[in-house]
């Protein structure tokens, strides 16, 4: 009997989507076992707003390293908080089936986003929803809210915000009994491999990759590969958002990212497909696009602007 260890965060989100990953293989594979081990990262411990922490996998940094020190087998990870390039030891050895990428607005009083009060505060962990709700709202507050999704939740239920936008596959993978108002794709673009999970491991390590492949989801996988090297191409992350969403379509892969200006009052959208299998040439040919479009200038802009908050 082969027993792993699997390295993740000690926060209820994590938790749950490592034990949905443990009965996927378990259900699989009946003689496995597994033992959670759980990981303190950077952001569990800076509370400071995620875009003035200048460093990318501060959801995952630590994890990945436990992985490569061999301290676990494998990591759990929401895929959006993982590094589009990894250490060259460590490989994305699996991508299970994708949960829903949109975002979704929870208001104390039932409000939707469009028609919530004028002067609503409004809580969100990342500039892209913000730049997308002034957008839609400019005539409400956007503030930057911390925690996880249940203390989120908690601090619009207790009046300190009017309302927040987050992730729905968190909600749903929690089975969240809470009423939200779902936001479109086309409004509100979703950062590169959202609502997905990512996992893993050394790249070394064939039997147990040949065993996580076993959960692998090729439609999952394929879009996210082209968000992610969309994502590596412009160099996106929490100091310089991108909403871009990839998803099958009529046998092609089709991605579409935009990229909005600091104020939000402009936008550059590009919108491509291509064979199912050209994945990081999708993303690199829309990066490529939006390169010829400007988005060197909206990125500076955007990176000399939270330099000028963070000097405050």
């Amino acid at each position: 009997m082969m027993k792993y260890l699997i390295g993740t965060r000690g926060s209820l989100l994590s938790l749950t989507q490592t034990n949905w990953v443990v009965s996927e293989i378990v259900n699989r594979f009946p003689q496995t076992e597994f033992e959670i081990i759980t990981i303190k990262t950077q952001g569990d411990t800076d509370a400071r707003p995620l875009f003035t922490i200048n460093q990318k996998g501060i959801f995952e940094k630590e994890i990945d390293r436990a992985v490569a020190e061999k301290k676990v087998d494998f990591a759990v990870h929401s895929l959006k908080d993982v590094p589009a390039e990894l250490p060259e030891e460590l490989v994305l050895a699996c991508v299970p089936k994708r949960e829903e990428a949109n975002d979704v607005f929870i208001a104390n009083d039932g409000s939707m986003l469009e028609t919530i009060k004028k002067g609503a505060v409004i809580g969100t962990s990342s500039l892209r929803r913000a730049v997308q709700i002034i957008r839609l709202r400019p005539d409400v507050i956007v503030k930057p809210i911390r925690g996880n999704i249940e203390t989120r939740i908690r601090k619009v239920h207790d009046g300190e915000f009017d309302g927040v936008v987050l992730a729905q596959a968190g909600i749903s993978r929690l089975g969240l009994d809470v009423k939200f108002q779902r936001l479109s794709l086309d409004a509100f673009p979703p950062s590169p491999g959202q609502g997905a999970l990512g996992i893993v491991s050394r790249k070394d390590n064939v039997q147990l990759i040949e065993l996580l492949q076993k959960i692998e989801d090729p439609e999952t996988r394929n879009a996210i590969e082209a968000e992610r090297s969309l994502s590596m191409y412009v160099d996106s992350g929490c100091r310089f958002p991108v909403g871009a969403f990839a998803h099958k379509e009529n046998d092609r892969l089709r991605l579409k990212v935009i990229v909005y200006s600091v104020d939000g009052s402009k936008s550059i959208m590009v919108e491509k497909d291509s064979e199912i299998n050209q994945a990081n040439d999708l993303g690199r040919q829309v990066a490529t696009e939006l390169k010829e479009k400007g988005i060197s200038d909206i990125a500076k802009n955007w990176r000399e602007k939270v330099e000028e908050w963070n000097s405050k």
